[in-house]
């Protein structure tokens, strides 16, 4: 399934690193073999650098939307369409985070829940 517009490099460079198949390196079409030890390698990149880089990327194309919208209302630019391109591709970013975070969330009630 292929992400819309400028939502793809967002959703291939973050959650696409979602897959345990990529993380470890077991499994999958494109899995790296093992290395002589049998085990698989540590995935360098932590879960909270990750989320960091969600939400750069998401207040990065606000900035860039809000620029081209103040261009717009200022008469440096025409390209209006530009701008509302943008100012929604701000919103499905937002709208993208929101839910992961909404899942995350989810999934911590859920493990908070579980007896042991």
């Amino acid at each position: 399934m292929t992400p819309i517009g400028a939502v793809n490099p967002l959703a291939s460079s973050v959650l696409g690193r979602l897959d345990p198949a990529e993380l470890t390196g077991v499994g999958g079409p494109n899995a790296a073999p093992l290395p002589p030890g049998g085990t698989a390698a540590v995935p360098t990149d932590s879960f909270s650098a990750m989320l960091d880089n969600l939400v750069g990327t998401v207040n990065a194309k606000e900035v860039a939307a809000t620029q081209q919208t103040t261009s717009v209302l200022m008469g440096d630019s025409g390209a209006l369409h530009q701008s509302m391109i943008a100012m929604q591709e701000s919103g499905v970013a937002f709208s993208l985070m929101v839910q992961v975070r909404n899942k995350l969330v989810d999934s911590y009630q859920e493990l908070m829940r579980m007896q042991v």
